[in-house]
């Protein structure tokens, strides 16, 4: 098992105990080694979500996309980070956000 691997499932049992600072931290270990690491970006997304530090998750949400800009997959999770930012800020944007990347899901899926 490669290194990222290693720091990447660390990251994922931390994150299954509730640990949510310290998996956030093996997950930007990861990404200082490996910055397209898609996975961790999106790991980072939801860990970042359970902090309520919504601004980060969506950062994180949109550079998988960014990645991957055809796995359905992705836009799906970008458009669930972007609800529950919704429903913790209540600021519209992120109900916007969350229609554009469930349309582009779709999209990719190549359904509508």
């Amino acid at each position: 098992m490669s290194e990222t691997s290693a720091l990447y499932n660390e990251g994922e049992k931390l994150r299954d105990d509730g640990k949510y600072a310290e998996a956030v931290e093996k997950f930007q270990a990861v990404l200082a080694q490996k910055p397209d690491h898609v996975l961790s970006h999106m790991a980072l997304a939801a860990t970042y979500g359970n902090l309520g530090q919504f601004a980060e998750a969506c950062q994180h949400a949109e550079t998988a996309c960014q990645l991957e800009p055809n796995e359905s997959f992705n836009f799906v999770a970008l458009s669930v980070t972007y609800q529950k930012a919704f429903e913790a800020t209540r600021d519209p944007m992120y109900i916007e956000k969350a229609e554009q990347a469930k349309h582009h899901a779709a999209m990719t899926q190549g359904g509508m």
